[in-house]
């Protein structure tokens, strides 16, 4: 089972905000499968399917980003997957707006989410997709900065963010982090088209 666990603050208060990129993306990536989220009885909501013959469960978390630790083991547990089947997908104010970045490991980057994660699982052996979302925010604002909306701009090129990230958890789950790593590869390379969509992020 792969699984595609978003990082990212519950309530309709924050659904267009920078912290809530990963949340975003899997709502995206869950539109596109025709999947719906439900409530758990745990701390988060999920969203269940297949792709290319293998399992996936997309996860939003009800902690809010700073406990979102919790909700991660909560959901290893319950489906009995290792560290190597979870890919966080999360914020970046490191990243230049809408650039995605793939680690198979690593520190938390200074996000209190990645942070949560590596507290509760004793590891920062797990990948993730990180969503670039610029710092264009002055000495002391970083909190007020992801805790904003993106703009309308900002809303219509998520589009085509997500559409590639929406590719790479394709592969994610069917191949994972290896055939994750070698299709950004192929992106990167080609730089495929990705603009044909106009529709913007509501």
């Amino acid at each position: 089972m792969r699984i595609l666990f978003g990082i990212g603050n519950p309530g309709s208060k924050y659904s267009r905000s920078r912290h809530n990129a990963g949340f975003m993306l899997l709502d995206y990536f869950a539109e596109s499968h025709s999947l719906n989220f439900k409530a758990s009885k745990f701390d988060y909501y999920f969203a269940e399917g297949t792709f290319s013959d293998s399992s996936y469960v997309l996860v939003k978390p009800t902690t809010f980003v700073n406990k979102s630790g919790i909700a991660a083991v909560q959901v290893l547990q319950k489906y009995d997957a290792e560290n190597n089947n979870l890919l966080v997908i999360c914020d970046d104010v490191n990243l230049e707006f809408s650039n995605l970045r793939i680690r198979k490991s690593g520190g938390d980057g200074g996000h209190n989410g990645l942070s949560s994660i590596i507290y509760h699982l004793n590891s920062d052996q797990f990948p993730r997709l990180r969503v670039g979302v610029s710092s264009s925010f002055n000495n002391g604002q970083l909190v007020d900065y992801v805790l904003g909306d993106f703009n309308k701009e900002e809303r219509k090129n998520l589009t085509d963010v997500f559409k590639k990230g929406s590719i790479l958890i394709e592969e994610f789950i069917s191949g994972g982090i290896t055939g994750m790593l070698d299709m950004n590869s192929r992106l990167i390379k080609t730089d495929i088209g990705l603009k044909d969509d106009t529709k913007t992020i509501n």
